[in-house]
Parts: structure tokens; C-alpha cells; sequence
């Protein structure tokens, strides 16, 4: 999962002197609650939102305490002293204003190791950063805004030692709570999958993007037994975005072409992960709402950032907002920096190595070998992965995933047509949506991508499978990292405990103990954007797989979202 290929772009003022303009770094949009953050280093000083009642420090600044919940909050100031506790050294140029090396990292205040900034360290070689450096605050000035960068803070570090490293939140009472939930009157049993289908997919095809959305839903819907006039309900990711790349422009772009007329429609961005949308679809058509929701999901960023490159397409100027407010002005723009930060944290932690993410990648590209749809089928070995240049450490090209264009499309229909329809439907055996921890990539989890657990957990509650029953994983890919959290996070292995899991590629091969995207992933076969792993499942338990088939594979579980928030969902085979 990378940054959207239009992404807020820095903004540029004017030279008075007449001078060639430097690149522009890219600014914050101060709000109404973070202006006084992005105002506070004017006195040198750095000032995070403080909670009078219970003593804790948080950040963002929010209105209320994250902690307890009080409102006798206030901007107050800190010593400026912090630990390094994530980094990732940029070798990618993302941003003219940041030409690489450069080093981003998320340092733990000295008050309250859960009030973190994502920020650059300064004064010393990008390399040179490290976990647990102690670091100290100074400020950069630009007009009426002060970032908060740091440098090494040597002195405190020879008197004190290493900083220390936040310890993982607790959550154990909450997932236990999840295991009391109620199970009758399951919603997903009253629904099925019954129709899937992919568009053309390739590198900048140059093809309108609902041209590409049109094509999947027209097979998909052909796939279900359907027609279109069956259609009664419409359901995507993200819908309407400002980020284009990512969408084919939303339900009613889909609804006006295929001419449907829904009784239901979804196109919200704020879900479980991109299957979020699969999800709500399937609770309209448990509730009776609709019978047949048509869902699909079109990426072309490959085809639009050629367009940028060339001219024809235009990005405004703009501030940073949002999500953004707190990375861009830091150079990071890129999801490779944010879960590469987590990466970093993880590898330190648990004393691992890049061994199993590399055998995640290699073994990625050896089911795109027998996928006639992968877009990279190349042989890839362990050397070359290691050998490839880094983009932000510790990813290598081989980590990341690959920008496509392309669309996929899935039909959920009530169960109780499924007798009538000659497809053949796979089942809903259960879904984990639940939210554990903070919806942020810097602010709670560190040892994993954000957002696996929650679900993860959630999933196993609804269910009397277990990891054991699953036949074949199809977990989100966006990053070599973001698989193998999910795998941890799932219970197919303990906590740090991957590197010897995975066993070189042996249990996640495609004749192994847990065959892993045997398509290829978005690593090989393309990023499609979460809805490619809901096609090889369904593909798999169909038994339509061909080349990469898994023998008689029953259960399959299904992750997606690169970050926050996410969602998986498991799949059984039709007896």
C-alpha cells in the first residue's frame, strides 16, 4: 500500500529577491485545535495537549483526554526530550523539498511514552538514527508555523543510557469481553458470495477507470447467474475520494452507467479495511434491505501517475490536512514510511531479521508465476530480494507492492437464493471488524501494523474454527510487514514468533502448512487494493484456482486494510 499518487502537494512562495525558489517543504493547515501546537515552538519551547485530571499527556491535541476522558485538558509544555522508539531512512524521493537520505521516526515524549510525534531527526547521518536514541527538540520555522524536529541528545543519553521503549498496551481484558458477545441470529448466515469477476489489470493501461469498473461488474454479475436488472444494491471503496487514483468515482458514477437502480447503496471510506464494503454489504442484505449487492473496486493509479508525469493531470497546490497535518510536513508521504517505521520497531524488538519478509515477497512471486492475471511473474530469489535497492528501510523494492489498473467485483446475495441461482456460492463463516486500539499509525500499536488485532480477535469470536481449520491465507500485502502481522496477530504463530513460522517460505508455500496468497499478492500479481484477496478466496474454495490451486481447500481467511482501520473475514466452501 502505497501513498495516493495525488496527495496534497507542498506549497510554494514567492522569492523576493528573485532567486530560484528552493524546493517548498509542505506545510500544515492549522486548525482550530492544532494551531496553537504548530504555533508553540515560537518561544522555543514544545507544548503537547496535557489532561489535568489524569496527569496524561496525548497527542494530537483533541478536544478531550484520550485516556480518561475529560475535558480539563490545555496545551502545556514539555521538556522537549524524547526517545526514538520507530524509523524508517528514506532512500526514496518522495518530496522535492526532501531529497533522500533523510530519517523519519516517531519519538516517545520523555512525560508520557504514549504521546508520540512523527517527525525527522536532524544533526546526524540518517543512518545514524536509531531505537532508543534520546533525542531533543528544535524547532524550523516557516512564516507563522514552527515544526518540531529533534536531534540527538547526547548528554542525556551518557547519563542516562538508552531511552526506553513503550511496552505494548494491554488489551486482554477487551478481547475477552469480544469471546462473551452474543452469536445467535449470525448475519452471516444469511448471506453468500455468489458471483466474481476481474477487469482487464495492468500497468498504465490507460483506460478510463469505469470503463475497467464496468467490465468487472458486467462479468461478475454473469458469474452470479444474475442479470443486471437483479441488482438492487450498490457497494464500494472508497466511493467519491479526493485521492483519484483510487476510485472509478463512486456509486452513482456505477449506478448512471450500468443503468441499476438500488434500493440500497454504500460508498463510504471509513470502514473495516477496502472489504468493509463486502461487509456492509452483506449486513444490508441479512437485514432484508436488498438481495443481490453488487460490490467492486477500481484502482488506476499506475495510469495516473504517468498522467501527472506528464502533464495532463493537474494536482492543486494545497496545506496539508487531515492525516496528513502530522507526516507531510516531515517527508512522510508514502506508506512505506509509516509501516516501515513499524517494521523497524518490530525487527528491533524481536531481535529479527529481514529473512522472513523476504521469504514472503519470493513466495509471492512464485504463485504469481501461476497466475496468468500477476502482472510480475519473473522468478524472484532470496538474493535478489536482498540485494534490491532500498526504498525505506527496511523495505526493499521487493516489499512493496505494485501500483496496477484494474477492478474487481463481488456479488452478495441472500442465502435464500442460492438454491435458484447456477453459481457456485461460498459462505460466510465470519467477520472481526472490532477496533482495539487507537485509529492512528503512530500513537498505539509499534510491534505490528496497526489494526490487526482488533479484528483479528474479533474474527475467532464469531466462529468454533480456529486458526488450525484454515486451508489457505489471503492476507493483505501492501507491504511484506502488513502479511506478516496478520499472520501473527491471527494466532498461526506467537507474537515475534514469524521468522521461524514462515521457515524460510516452507509453511506459507503453496504445497505447505498455510499456503499464502498463492496469486501472487499486490506484491506480484498487482494492488488491487484488498479486493484481489476475496477473489482468489472465493477462486480457491471453488476449486477454480488452475494452476495455483490449493488441494481441497475448505477455509479461507480473508485480511485487508493496509493500516486503520482493517477487517478480515473467514470464507468456507459449499458443502
Amino acid at each position: 500500500m502505497a501513498e495516493p499518487a495525488d496527495a496534497p502537494r507542498p506549497v510554494r512562495g514567492p522569492r523576493p529577491d528573485g532567486a530560484p525558489e528552493p524546493p517548498a517543504k509542505p506545510l500544515p493547515q492549522p486548525s482550530l485545535e492544532s494551531a496553537g501546537f504548530w504555533a508553540s515552538g515560537a518561544d522555543g519551547t514544545l507544548r503537547v495537549k496535557h489532561c489535568h485530571a489524569c496527569g496524561r499527556w496525548f497527542h494530537p491535541p483533541l478536544p478531550i483526554c484520550v485516556h480518561c476522558r475529560s475535558d480539563d485538558v490545555a496545551l502545556d509544555p514539555v521538556s522537549g526530550q524524547a526517545t526514538v522508539v520507530a524509523v524508517t531512512v528514506t532512500h526514496q524521493p518522495w518530496l522535492p523539498a526532501f531529497p533522500p537520505p533523510y530519517a523519519v521516526a516517531i519519538v516517545a515524549l520523555a512525560e508520557d511514552d504514549a504521546a508520540r510525534l512523527t517527525t525527522n531527526v536532524v544533526g546526524c547521518a540518517p543512518e545514524d538514527v536509531r531505537i532508543g536514541m534520546r533525542v531533543r527538540v528544535r524547532f524550523e520555522q516557516h512564516g507563522g508555523i514552527w515544526l518540531p524536529l529533534f536531534e540527538p541528545d547526547p548528554e542525556t543519553e551518557a547519563a542516562q543510557g538508552p531511552g526506553p521503549l513503550p511496552e505494548p498496551r494491554d488489551v486482554s481484558a477487551e478481547v475477552s469481553a469480544l469471546s462473551r458477545l452474543p452469536r445467535s441470529r449470525r448475519f452471516e448466515d444469511k448471506v453468500a458470495l455468489t458471483g466474481v469477476a476481474q477487469s482487464r489489470t495492468g500497468r498504465r493501461l490507460m483506460t478510463d477507470p469505469l470503463a475497467l469498473t464496468v467490465e468487472a461488474c458486467r462479468a461478475a454479475v454473469a458469474d452470479a447467474g444474475l442479470e443486471l436488472d437483479d441488482i438492487d444494491g450498490l457497494s464500494t471503496y472508497p466511493g467519491i475520494s479526493p485521492y483519484a487514483g483510487l476510485t472509478e468515482g463512486g456509486v452513482m458514477a456505477v449506478s448512471e452507467a450500468l443503468q441499476i437502480r438500488p434500493t440500497w447503496l454504500n460508498g463510504a471510506g471509513e470502514v473495516p479495511g477496502q472489504s468493509g464494503s463486502i461487509i456492509t454489504a452483506m449486513l444490508a442484505v441479512a437485514s432484508g434491505l436488498c438481495r443481490h449487492v453488487l460490490c467492486f473496486r477500481t484502482v488506476w493509479e499506475s495510469s495516473l501517475t504517468a498522467m501527472q508525469r506528464s502533464g495532463a493531470w493537474e494536482t492543486p497546490v494545497a496545506r496539508a490536512t487531515g492525516a496528513y497535518e502530522w507526516r507531510l510536513p516531515f517527508g512522510a508521504s508514502s506508506a512505506a514510511q509509516w509501516i516501515g517505521m513499524h517494521a523497524s520497531h518490530y525487527l528491533h524488538r524481536y531481535g529479527a531479521g529481514r529473512e522472513a519478509l523476504g521469504a514472503i515477497a519470493v513466495t509471492a512471486r512464485d504463485g504469481a508465476r501461476r497466475n496468468p492475471d500477476a502482472v510480475f511473474r519473473d522468478p524472484l530469489t532470496m538474493d535478489d530480494y536482498l540485494s534490491a535497492r532500498m526504498i525505506s528501510t527496511p523495505f526493499g523494492l521487493y516489499d512493496c507492492d505494485v501500483p496496477v489498473d484494474g477492478a474487481i467485483a463481488v456479488v452478495v446475495s441472500a442465502i435464500d437464493t442460492v438454491a435458484d441461482l447456477p453459481s457456485r456460492p461460498v459462505l460466510v463463516e465470519a467477520v472481526g471488524t472490532k477496533v482495539l486500539e487507537r485509529l492512528s499509525w503512530d500513537q498505539d500499536t509499534l510491534t505490528h501494523m496497526p489494526q490487526a488485532l482488533g479484528p483479528s480477535a474479533h474474527l475467532w469470536t464469531r466462529t468454533d474454527l480456529t486458526p488450525a481449520d484454515v486451508d489457505v491465507a489471503l492476507l493483505y500485502d501492501g507491504f511484506t510487514f502488513n502479511a506478516l502481522s496478520w499472520l501473527e496477530r491471527l494466532g498461526f504463530c506467537g507474537l515475534g514468533e514469524a521468522t521461524d513460522f514462515i521457515a524460510g517460505g516452507k509453511t506459507i508455500a503453496l504445497d505447505g502448512e498455510l499456503p499464502l496468497n498463492p496469486h501472487g499478492g499486490q506484491l506480484s500479481a498487482g494492488r488491487l487494493h484488498g479486493y484481489g484477496f476475496t477473489r482468489e478466496a472465493m477462486l480457491q474454495l471453488r476449486g477454480e484456482a488452475g494452476d495455483r490451486q490449493v488441494p481441497d481447500a475448505r477455509v479461507a481467511v480473508v485480511t485487508n486494510g493496509g493500516g486503520v482501520p482493517s477487517g478480515a473475514i473467514l470464507l468456507r466452501k459449499a458443502t
